[in-house]
């Protein structure tokens, strides 16, 4: 039996306003190919450490996509951040050290340039490590090709990563009018609210 597992996407990525086109692309593709995206920002719960939510997050996860291009300094801090790695080594490690269906998982890691990832991660030279080079297209259709793998999806019909961007591009036209619909404000939309707006314009136009 399919359970949800084999359908959720941990999405592990920059959550800043720079890299926001790529996110919700890469959001709107995993849905689009019939998955489920999950990421940090789904759950607010300051009774609970930020660390415990992500272990339980990527647990009920098959799949990941890891984006580790950002390696500029901070403007505040002057240092550089390392979740998204540390965040890929959870996964990993999951998969390695974990039981059962744990060990079934599989992930995407992503960069801007082609073994560029070498020069500060090189200890994963081993992967099959994907370039985007900061292109929304691109993305949509490495994200499409990666997941049309996953066993989950081997029976049924899953767009071309064009068709999957051309649905991108019309899913942006309208959702102006969907927050307004629903009285949210496009620029502080939270990631729950998108995902649900997302979901519901794909069933209308599916």
């Amino acid at each position: 039996m399919t359970t949800a597992y084999e359908f959720n996407v941990f999405v592990n990525c920059p959550f800043d306003e720079g890299y926001a086109p790529l996110f919700d692309a890469i959001v709107f593709t995993v849905h689009d190919c019939g998955f489920v995206a999950r990421c940090a920002l789904e759950v607010s719960n300051s009774a609970q450490v930020r660390i415990d939510k992500i272990f339980e997050m990527i647990a009920e996860c098959r799949y990941g996509i890891h984006d580790i291009s950002r390696t500029e300094l901070d403007a505040a801090s002057g240092l550089p951040r390392f979740n998204m790695p540390l965040e890929l080594g959870l996964f990993l490690g999951a998969r390695r050290y974990g039981r059962g269906r744990q060990r079934e998982k599989a992930c995407l890691v992503l960069d801007r340039e082609p073994y560029r990832y070498q020069k500060f991660c090189s200890d994963i030279a081993g992967q099959d490590i994907k370039a985007h080079s900061g292109d929304v297209r691109r993305a949509v259709g490495v994200v499409r090709d990666w997941l049309r793998s996953a066993p989950a999806v081997q029976e049924v019909r899953v767009p071309g990563g064009a068709k999957i961007f051309e649905r991108y591009e019309a899913f942006l036209g309208d959702l102006p009018r969907l927050c307004e619909a629903l009285d949210l404000d496009r620029q502080t939309l939270i990631f729950n609210d998108y995902a649900t707006l997302l979901v519901e314009w794909q069933r209308v136009h599916a």
